[in-house]
């Protein structure tokens, strides 16, 4: 029977893990495809195996995981490797993402590591981590200004006192004074709430549809639910899956990711205000989901043509403004009619004639980090390691960098259409959130977006620049984040603006003069201490002893 079954065997794996457990995972895998042989000793294979399969108790020590992982890879080379981790691991994944190997599964089910085996075998990559203790905490909002501050807090003291007065008015009191004392104060509450919301309030902070996720009532707690956002799968936190490991097949599973990373309403976690958020929830996705289908046609056509011919970057720049057309195209429809002076109107085609498509963003990285390693099949620069694509932390890397020129071209189209929205007054029940029909509320949004653009482009961008920081923003668990870099920026430095150069040069002259300034303030503290204790404190000392000296003979004599 034994020799029926390794005839019939078409792959042969070896298995290294504990005794019991490799015995039971043998016998669970061998009775699921027949096709499998599973072996635990070296000396038991017949032919070079299809695939090693490590199962590892703990990682207590993580550099010697690697030694061994690399070990094992160059003695059984060109058979890929499977790593097998436990549930419980201290480690992030970014860290478990160092041992580089084709498989790497945590805590996997049969039919998750069935699959994984398959796909290894044929060539291809899996990676499967768990959600980390870490990426499973609330999402904290990054740090307020006085304003929001104000009204964070002011709020929250007013929504607890509500709530107890709720509860205490649920059950009318007896006393009929008591219960007029009550009411009154939950209408200076009321009151008091509108109040701040007028003075402190932005925007922002009455558009729900990106503030507030909808599983989460008070906005201030988010759990990721299963197949959120592209990046959980089955209760994985990161999930990878190439069924080759080449240039196509890295792309192919990007388009899946950005695909399922705009299906659900995004949640705002940038601690700014997004033009987006001016858009009603349906505009938002269409949106969304109008960019990475352009995006996709646009990728698509650029490695289909002959890069030699035409440089990449220079036909993705000449397509971009088709495929802002396009998008908001789809976004709007193209048999949409509302009535503009009097006269129905196609939406789509006057929204784009009065649109202003042509804009840049400064912050977009080159577009040859995005596009060499699909169309050209070269190294990710990440971490300051030039990666293949099909490795796990590049494809990581590459999906940050499209989620951020999906998010910011976003923008540019939502500006737009913000902009024609005030022009053209019947469009924005189709277009803008319910809170924006009015005329003050849509100008108060603009103002707060031209206030914000000019702050971070004659303020924040030469800082960043001069530090050599980029902004990104990335997709994570439905919530956008923005993500601070470091990479060489001295070219972008010297082309700013005169003032702009001025805000850099302050800096500089900042840290300059921040040794000195400290070294005087020390001298000084140095000086007064002196003083104090040598001089003063001496001085006080002396006309105290004096005094009791005094006192002493006088009581003497008496």
């Amino acid at each position: 029977m034994v020799a029926e079954l390794a005839e019939r065997a078409t792959n042969q794996i070896l298995l290294l893990a504990p005794e019991l457990l490799g015995e039971s995972l043998a016998l669970q895998l061998t009775n699921a495809n027949p096709e499998l042989e599973v072996v635990y000793r070296s000396n038991q294979l017949s032919r070079q195996p299809s695939l090693v399969i490590w199962s590892v108790d703990n990682l207590e020590m993580p550099s010697a995981i690697q030694i061994e992982l690399r070990r094992l890879q160059d003695n059984w080379q060109p058979s890929p490797v499977l790593l097998l981790l436990p549930r419980g691991i201290n480690l992030s994944a970014n860290e478990l993402l160092q041992f580089d190997c084709p498989g790497l599964l945590q805590d996997p089910d049969l039919q998750t590591l069935k699959e994984s085996i398959k796909t290894l075998i044929g060539g291809g990559r899996v990676v499967r981590l768990k959600q980390s203790h870490e990426e499973n905490h609330v999402i904290e909002p990054a740090t307020a200004g006085l304003g929001q501050w104000l009204l964070v807090t002011g709020l929250q003291q007013i929504s607890q006192d509500l709530q107890v007065l709720e509860t205490l008015l649920s059950t009318p009191p007896e006393n009929i004074l008591i219960g007029l004392l009550l009411k009154g104060r939950r209408r200076e509450l009321r009151t008091s709430r509108a109040l701040l919301l007028w003075i402190w309030g932005p925007p922002k902070f009455a558009i729900a549809s990106l503030s507030i996720p909808k599983n989460s009532p008070n906005g201030n707690t988010y759990k990721p639910e299963k197949g959120d956002n592209g990046s959980l799968d089955d209760g994985f936190g990161t999930s990878i899956s190439l069924k080759e490991r080449n240039a196509l097949a890295v792309w192919t599973e990007l388009q899946e990711r950005l695909t399922k990373s705009v299906e659900n309403d995004l949640v705002n976690s940038t601690n700014s205000l997004l033009a987006i958020e001016g858009l009603n929830s349906a505009q938002q996705k269409n949106l969304l989901v109008a960019l990475v289908n352009q995006l996709i046609e646009v990728v698509n056509r650029i490695r289909n043509s002959n890069p030699s011919e035409t440089p990449i970057a220079e036909t993705w720049s000449n397509l971009q403004q088709e495929l802002r057309q396009e998008a908001m195209r789809n976004m709007i429809g193209s048999y949409i009619r509302i009535p503009r002076n009097g006269e129905l109107t196609p939406v789509a085609d006057k929204l784009l004639e009065m649109s202003d498509l042509l804009d840049t963003d400064d912050d977009l990285p080159q577009i040859e980090r995005m596009l060499d390693p699909l169309i050209l099949d070269k190294p990710v620069l990440t971490e300051g390691q030039l990666l293949p694509a099909d490795d796990p932390r590049a494809l990581i890397e590459l999906e940050m960098l499209f989620s951020n020129w999906l998010i910011r071209t976003a923008e540019l189209i939502s500006s737009e259409a913000i902009g024609v929205c005030g022009e053209w007054p019947e469009l924005r029940h189709y277009l803008l959130n319910p809170h924006l029909i009015s005329t003050r509320e849509l100008e108060r949004l603009r103002n707060q977006l031209n206030s914000q653009n000019r702050w971070k482009n004659l303020i924040q961008r030469p800082i960043q620049l001069y530090e050599s920081k980029r902004l990104l923003y990335r997709i994570r668990m439905g919530h956008i984040e923005p993500i601070l870099i470091t990479e060489p920026r001295d070219d972008e430095l010297r082309q700013l603006g005169w003032w702009q150069q001025q805000v850099a040069l302050l800096v500089e002259t900042r840290d300059a003069l921040a040794p000195q300034l400290q070294a005087l303030v020390k001298r000084i503290g140095d000086l007064m201490v002196v003083i104090l204790t040598q001089v003063i404190g001496r001085a006080i000392g002396l006309v105290g002893r004096g005094i009791a000296q005094g006192m002493g003979r006088n009581l003497g004599r008496s």
